[in-house]
């Protein structure tokens, strides 16, 4: 008895401690595999060689190989589901073949085959939300346990093992899978506070777009790399007649929705950010003309002029509208005075008579000349 309990309690042990070192070199030396298509064939890769290693070292029992296998399989299902189980499944599977014995075809029918079985059919489909899904612990306890009755009972009727063996073999599984569940909950939950927090300090509340701060690095980067761009300064227009007319919820309503419009217009390499109030600023990459910069510019003002917005027809002119003003970067040119160029021609846009964008010329001397162009 003593023998049997200290077995698998280095099982166990082993159990734990390739569980967290997994989360671990998944959290900082491969972050991109989980959210990949990948994941869930290495994962189930990972348990089954994870099984392996229990079961290469086995107590032996009147020919029988004793060790708990089954826990890291059941858990692997239980997570993920069909497809990692069976992967799991199936180094140790050949492993079990290959070692022979009397026991051969209950050893993988009761320790490899069924634990993935009523691991899969406990997996909860409906809460899954991988890459860092959490594990309801009761339904996955309850699972196990139907598990280990199962098993248990099998094992009693066709193999040697004693009703001792069977419940310690039980208890330490349990525990094992227990404790599986624990480290993968709590890492999970560690990962998502940090990425909430990480979005949180680099996103706009109100919008979920980008902030200052984090478009103010994300453009010195692309500075840094010498990528052609343009500025764009953007301000609704009459917001303030919006707000006073229609409650600032209303406000907040188009401001988020001119957010979405901005998120749906920007290409993938352009970095789009809330400047502050009812001012948005972008970075249109890959542009080195005032034409490239003004069709961009003018393409979003004409998407948020044709979008339908709650009370727009109590605006000035019946529409909601915005503003533009555009600078182009020039060579080793301050990334504040690029945007404070931006900023004049946005002033100039909505000193000449708003919905326009004017496009600040690349300075050639010491006065920056602004040229407009309206669409009637």
């Amino acid at each position: 008895m003593e023998t049997y309990f200290f077995y698998f309690l280095e099982n166990m042990a082993l159990i734990i401690a390739m569980m967290y070192l997994g989360l671990k070199a998944r959290e900082y030396v491969v972050p991109a595999i989980a959210n990949s298509r990948k994941a869930p064939l290495l994962n189930g890769l990972l348990m089954g060689v994870l099984a392996f290693v229990i079961m290469y070292n086995p107590l032996i029992h009147e020919g029988m190989r004793v060790d708990l296998r089954e826990a890291p399989l059941y858990f692997i299902a239980f997570v993920g589901g069909w497809l990692p189980g069976i992967v799991a499944l199936i180094i140790p599977a050949i492993y079990r073949v290959m070692m022979e014995g009397p026991t051969v075809l209950q050893g993988i029918s009761q320790g490899i085959l069924l634990p993935v079985l009523i691991g899969s059919l406990f997996h909860d489909w409906k809460n899954y939300r991988p890459p860092y899904a959490l594990v309801s612990i009761k339904r996955m306890m309850l699972g196990f346990l139907v598990f280990e009755v199962i098993k248990s009972v099998w094992m009693a009727w066709s193999t040697p093992a004693t009703a001792s063996m069977a419940i310690i073999m039980a208890l330490m599984g349990a525990i094992g899978v227990l404790a599986m569940g624990w480290i993968l909950n709590d890492t999970h939950r560690n990962i998502i506070r940090w990425k909430a927090l990480e979005h949180d300090s680099t996103h706009d509340a109100l919008t979920g777009l980008p902030n200052l701060r984090f478009f103010h690095e994300q453009v010195r980067e692309l500075k840094y790399r010498g990528v052609p761009m343009a500025i764009v300064m953007m301000d609704v227009d009459h917001f303030k007649n919006y707000n006073d007319t229609h409650g600032h919820p209303a406000g907040d309503g188009v401001l988020r929705s001119i957010g979405r419009l901005m998120k749906e217009t920007a290409r993938p390499e352009d970095v789009i950010a809330r400047y502050g109030g009812e001012e948005f600023i972008l970075c249109f990459t890959g542009v080195s003309t005032e034409q490239q910069a003004f069709e961009l510019a003018d393409g979003l003002r004409e998407r948020i002029e044709s979008s339908s917005f709650y009370g727009a027809d109590k605006q000035p002119g019946g529409r909601l509208t915005v503003s533009l003003g555009a600078a182009i970067s020039a060579t080793e040119q301050p990334l504040d005075v690029l945007i404070e160029q931006a900023d004049r021609a946005l002033y100039q846009s909505k000193k000449s008579g708003r919905n326009k964008v004017s496009v600040a010329s690349i300075q050639t001397s010491a006065e920056i000349k602004t040229r407009q162009q309206v669409n009637a």
